[in-house]
């Protein structure tokens, strides 16, 4: 028996939604899963020459986690092929990818029929946060709450280009995570919560651009991180009288800037000559999530 998992990448926080917002993206981890003697993942592409090819793999050691829950011992052994177009440590949840690919495995080699919710919760537990392995799951925006159990929103997204801007240095989440404060003010964190509390409402009605001004006034972690990201504030300046906003992409350090089609047709040229040796993606919001299928 065989099967393919296909996993998109995702963005998280959109500005003020810290660890709570994330949005699917066309970017995809890809697994295709045959039974063997041993544990085997065999990388297709390119940026994948220093993960482990065996048990050390974190798919294998989510798979394991999850059948470990289910009183299992161990996890059929496979052969799985890995493609992927997900940049690694680049802020587009490639490790959340493959936590989700990890369940997904355990499911069908122990037939443990997971429900969505019960996949979302324990997704959700392994990560601390649900802004990145919810809409990998789920597809489209999710927005969500998490303590001990995981309340969410879902939230479709058409016609509307997410535009990263992907430099070629790596940032690791634990450095990131490192220069955010241990504590707010009971005054900021007011502050901080208006701006999330009207992002939500934003996204929830498609104004982009009252997003867009919520996201430049995040408090929660764009205002440290940016610190790490030299060209931080010249793109955002770069960028910002033409699309409807710019975030730091979870923990960076990709920027993804909110645009339309019109106007990245005019505008896209320019902006890369500015920044000739960044990855300009223009990315779709991809409404569908995980998927497995036998074959």
């Amino acid at each position: 028996m065989s099967w393919v998992i296909h996993v998109p990448a995702t963005t998280a926080n959109l500005g003020a939604g810290f660890d709570s917002i994330g949005v699917a993206l066309n970017l995809y981890l890809t697994l295709e899963v045959e039974l063997s003697e041993e544990w085997e993942f065999v990388p297709l592409s390119e940026g994948m020459d220093g993960l482990p090819l065996d048990k050390n793999n974190l798919m294998y050691e989510i798979a394991l986690q999850v059948a470990n829950k289910f009183d299992f011992n161990e996890v059929p052994a496979c052969r799985v092929k890995m493609t992927s177009n997900i940049p690694l440590a680049r802020g587009l949840g490639s490790s959340a990818t493959a936590i989700v690919a990890g369940i997904e495995l355990a499911n069908v080699l122990l037939d443990l029929s997971l429900s969505l919710d019960q996949k979302l919760e324990i997704a959700t537990a392994i990560e601390g946060h649900p802004d990145n392995v919810a809409p990998s799951l789920l597809g489209g925006c999710v927005i969500g709450h998490y303590d001990n159990q995981l309340n969410w929103i879902h939230v479709p997204i058409h016609d509307l280009i997410f535009l990263a801007i992907i430099p070629s240095f790596e940032l690791k989440t634990t450095q990131a995570r490192s220069v955010l404060p241990a504590t707010f003010s009971y005054k900021e964190s007011v502050q901080a919560s208006s701006v999330a509390n009207v992002s939500v409402a934003a996204i929830c009605q498609g104004d982009w651009e009252l997003l867009g001004t919520m996201m430049e006034k995040d408090h929660f972690h764009q205002p440290y991180r940016k610190a790490l990201i030299p060209h931080y504030d010249a793109l955002m300046e770069l960028l910002n009288e033409d699309v409807y906003g710019t975030f730091l992409s979870g923990a960076g350090p990709t920027m993804i800037a909110l645009t339309n089609e019109a106007v990245m047709n005019q505008k896209l040229k320019q902006w890369k000559n500015a920044y000739p040796s960044f990855q300009w993606l223009p990315l779709q919001v991809e409404n569908n999530g995980v998927t497995v299928n036998e074959i």
